[in-house]
């Protein structure tokens, strides 16, 4: 999977990075060429600010459905320190997208447990594919107790680890990968691991996610987390990030 911009990189960041709708199905299509076989989708205001309106959610589905029909692609209902758990929750309803990325931490923020345990039901009722955003080690415990709770099932769970924080130097440290599968054993099915994959920040990000590859995790690459490549050169584009990790994966 890429992400191509995220919630708060901006084009003074990198000027490849995509903000209007027509510049991210365009980065969609090369990195789908290049290998990415989903798409992480932030959508931006006229201002170029990270949103979860749900109107401009639905209009670059469309593009992205027209152009890149075969890529599959996921919205974020990420909050920033912007949006509540009832707005990410709305979002989600108002879209009714086939895929969605949520921060099990963010959705359970307010302590609305009847909210919470609705929204994951109505999601597996609609048919939505939800990918569990845990962002520590810790995380993994709360996950497995949610799960209990909203009678999240075991077939089918998505996670996704992710490697690091938005801080200014952050690099993520390969090693941390095996630090979040020790508590997933909770979580196993028939003593499988669930469906999981990692991203990371920083100038590591290639050898954090080959070492996720190595153990049987999936990746996201792209610029919402990193803008380098494994040699500490910038990436000209996310394409070129999506070509580096093809270099070593099998998809």
């Amino acid at each position: 999977m890429v992400a191509p911009n995220g919630a708060r990189r901006t084009q003074k960041d990198h000027p490849a990075l995509p903000v209007t709708i027509a510049e991210t199905v365009q980065t969609a299509a090369a990195c789908f060429k290049a290998g990415a076989k989903g798409l992480h989708l932030h959508v931006r205001d006229e201002r170029g600010k990270h949103t979860l309106d749900a109107g401009l959610y639905r209009e670059a589905l469309a593009e992205l459905r027209v152009h890149v029909p075969g890529m599959a692609v996921q919205i974020t209902t990420e909050a920033v320190g912007m949006y509540s758990p009832s707005e990410q929750r709305a979002v989600v309803k108002a879209v009714r997208p086939d895929s969605v990325s949520v921060s099990i931490a963010e959705m359970t923020a307010d302590a609305d447990a009847k909210s919470v345990i609705n929204f994951y039901q109505s999601c597996f009722a609609d048919g939505i594919d939800v990918q569990h955003i845990l962002y520590s080690p810790d995380e993994v415990d709360v996950m497995h107790q949610w799960m209990r709770k909203a009678s999240i099932p075991e077939a089918n769970l998505q996670l996704m680890l992710v490697l690091g924080r938005y801080t200014t130097g952050q690099t993520s440290d390969p090693n941390g990968v095996q630090e979040f599968l020790k508590p997933m054993q909770h979580l196993e099915v028939d003593g499988a691991r669930p469906d999981w994959a990692l991203c990371a920040f920083g100038q590591q990000e290639t050898a954090c996610l080959a070492e996720a590859y190595r153990l049987g995790g999936k990746m996201r690459v792209g610029f919402e987390n990193s803008l380098w490549n494994d040699d500490g050169s910038v990436a000209a584009s996310n394409a070129e990030r999506v070509a580096e990790v093809m270099t070593f994966c099998k998809l």
